[in-house]
Formats: structure tokens, sequence, C-alpha cells
């Protein structure tokens, strides 16, 4: 059964990566491979995701992420997608606000934009191409519910759901997928890139020396 895995980026590194450097040089097609059911064979892997920008608390994040998708982007079977990542300074308001002190704060608030529409607009056009069998979503987001419900009910595609998180969301269990499987640092240990990891034409990448 010929299958697309439809990654997104930001919720697998909420929800399993970000604290566990040592996890991050991840292999996102060995990962997939490990967690599909037998008789699954990965077509495409597409990674959804968007170029942070530089903070006062981290100005290496971004040297270290170009490390990464210039790995992942030599993966044959990886296509990467991009949205974009917005950062604001907006104030708002305190839960719990001091006597006699202000009410609201200002906070810096950091924003990926695009990559839901992203990822529900290549699943549904792969669908409807019949460019695979099933479509597996890596990801804990309900608001992919209603493109996956219409992958499986209007096109006939199954859908299996790789959860970074520790708990699914109820709305898309209710969608009752072929399966639903946790991703756990066992497996995510066990599919690290190699390092250095070579990138063709003699070039290579190396993990960030903050991952080891």
């Amino acid at each position: 059964m010929t299958t697309n895995i439809y990654i997104d980026g930001f919720n697998l590194y909420y929800g399993r990566l970000k604290n566990s450097p040592d996890l991050k040089w991840l292999d996102p097609v060995s990962l997939c491979e490990k967690l599909l059911p037998a008789g699954r064979r990965i077509k495409r892997v597409r990674y959804f995701t968007a170029r942070i920008t530089p903070r006062p608390d981290d100005p290496g994040g971004p040297r270290r992420q170009d490390a990464y998708l210039r790995a992942l982007g030599a993966l044959p079977q990886v296509s990467l997608h991009y949205g974009r990542f917005q950062q604001t300074t907006p104030r708002m308001r305190l839960a719990a606000p001091p006597p006699g002190g202000p009410a609201t704060v200002q906070v810096v608030k950091t924003e990926e934009k695009g990559t839901d529409v992203h990822i529900a607009s290549q699943m549904l056009l792969d669908a409807f191409r019949k460019d695979c069998e099933l479509v597996v979503l890596v990801s804990n987001d309900s608001d992919l519910c209603e493109p996956l419900r219409i992958v499986k009910e209007e096109l006939g595609v199954p859908i299996g759901i790789l959860n970074p998180f520790d708990k699914p969301s109820r709305w898309l269990k209710q969608l009752r997928p072929l399966f639903i499987k946790p991703i756990r640092d066992g497996a995510v240990r066990a599919s690290q890139l190699r390092d250095p990891f070579p990138l063709g034409g003699g070039a290579e990448v190396h993990r960030p020396k903050e991952w080891a």
C-alpha cells in the first residue's frame, strides 16, 4: 500500500522534540518506516515548516534549523514546504493582575503561519490525483480534521495518524482512522540521521553541537 506522509514540523517539534536536544537530528523517513503497520511503502514524505528568526535568548536557532533542513532536503523521499514565521509584541491581559498594578503586559508572540492550509491543500490534491493509497498525518492538530474527513469519506483514501503528543486529540480520534499511533522517544532516538550527513557532490552537513 503506497503511503504519503504529511508532517507538521512545528507540531512534531513542540510535541516530541523541543525538550530533548538529542532527538532533534531526526530522520523522518526512518521514523515513519518504524511506526507504519506492515505492508505500507512510503512514496513521499512532505515536511511542512517555516524559517524561524533569531531570538534574543536563542540567536543560533536559525543556524541549527538551516543545518537540519539542508539534511532533510537531501533525503530522496522528502520534499520541504514552507509557510512563514511571524513574531510580534502585542499587549495581552493578565489573568490575575496585581492590586494597583497594570492589567496588561507586552509579550513576545511567535506564530507559524500557513502550515495548516498548505498541509490541507497538498493532502487533498494528492488524494484527488490518487497519488497514494494511504494518507498519514504526523500531527495532533484538530484543525486538520475536515481535510482528513474529505480525504477519507469523499475521496476514498484511507487515513492514519502518527501523534507527537502523549494524548491524541479526541476530534482526530472521531475520524476513525485506520490507526492512531503515538510517537515515542525510543522510536525517535532510533531514527537519527547520520552525522555528518552527505548532501551530494562531496558536501556534508553536521549535526549542531547543541543537539549532541
